[in-house]
């Protein structure tokens, strides 16, 4: 789609301020996650800090549509290497030349959205924007696109929100781009880390990006899902300066329902080559006893 919007997030000047958090939280109304549910005698606890990072979130969830991720490394890769070759762990005491890199992770609002195809109700839609988005009404709770979602961005209602039973996640702030407003998240990111716009703009700005990080001596500078190779495109779309996978992206994510519907069929011709075999069994039974004595009638 030519007006298709979304993010383009480059994570070379993220510095985890989780500014897009607290704005995703604020502008969606949505409320801290518990890591103790309230009860008639306590209010709830909220969930404390990891103790191994600055992430007290750890991940998505179904009041955390987006996730700032902080990736420690103990050293910082020569020119041409990745970090993801690094051995030292964090609890090293000899560790040294330390690097963060740091990622607000959100819906990637994919081309070709695995949620999507599964939705058995019509729940999940594409937008005018090109966005993915969730109607919550019309959504019977049955967790096909929580499966389905290779990047663990949706979740069920109900552990810590209202709505209990219905699929939520990142709606691109579409209430917001109704009115020709920018999604809170990148609104308020103070570096411009987060940037939303055309899908085609951001995409010649990013392009240049990399070339500037090439030039500059960092040749690991590479896109995520900017072309057609991850899910169709993805509407939001990062820089990365390592691998994928050192971020938590799936290098290679399927469409479920490419698997889905060969082994349906397999299973149901199986099923069937049963039943036939059951069926061709019973009859030369009959056959044989018919055989045996030609005056009994078939019952």
């Amino acid at each position: 789609m030519s007006d298709a919007y979304g993010f383009y997030t480059d994570t070379t000047v993220c510095i985890g301020c989780k500014a897009c958090q607290v704005a995703c939280h604020q502008w969606n109304e949505l409320p801290a996650e518990l890591e103790q549910q309230p009860t008639e005698h306590s209010p709830g606890q909220t969930r404390p800090m990891t103790g191994n990072s600055y992430d007290n979130t750890g991940s998505f969830s179904d009041v955390n549509w987006r996730h700032v991720k902080f990736i420690e490394k103990s050293e910082i890769p020569a020119m041409g290497t990745t970090a993801a070759s690094v051995s030292h762990s964090p609890q090293d005491p000899n560790r040294d030349n330390l690097q963060w890199l740091m990622m607000s992770d959100v819906c990637k609002h994919c081309v070709n959205a695995p949620c999507l195809e599964v939705c058995p109700t019509g729940a999940i839609i594409r937008t005018e924007f090109d966005s993915v988005y969730i109607q919550e009404p019309v959504c019977n709770g049955c967790r096909n696109c929580v499966g389905a979602c290779p990047f663990g961005v949706i979740h069920m209602g109900g552990t810590a929100n209202e709505g209990e039973g219905t699929a939520k996640k990142c709606t691109l702030c579409y209430d917001r781009m109704q009115h020709g407003l920018t999604p809170a998240c990148a609104q308020a990111c103070p570096t411009e880390s987060i940037q939303f716009g055309k899908i085609t703009d951001l995409k010649v700005r990013a392009e240049q990006r990399v070339k500037d990080l090439h030039d500059l001596g960092f040749p690991q500078a590479q896109l995520y899902g900017a072309d057609t190779k991850i899910l169709g495109g993805l509407n939001s779309f990062y820089l990365l300066m390592d691998q994928p996978e050192v971020y938590g992206l799936p290098s290679n994510p399927k469409l479920p329902s490419r698997a889905v519907i060969p082994s349906t069929f397999l299973s149901m011709g199986s099923a069937l080559l049963v039943a036939l075999g059951g069926l061709f069994a019973f009859r030369k039974k009959r056959m044989e006893e018919f055989a045996a004595d030609p005056t009994a009638k078939e019952r």
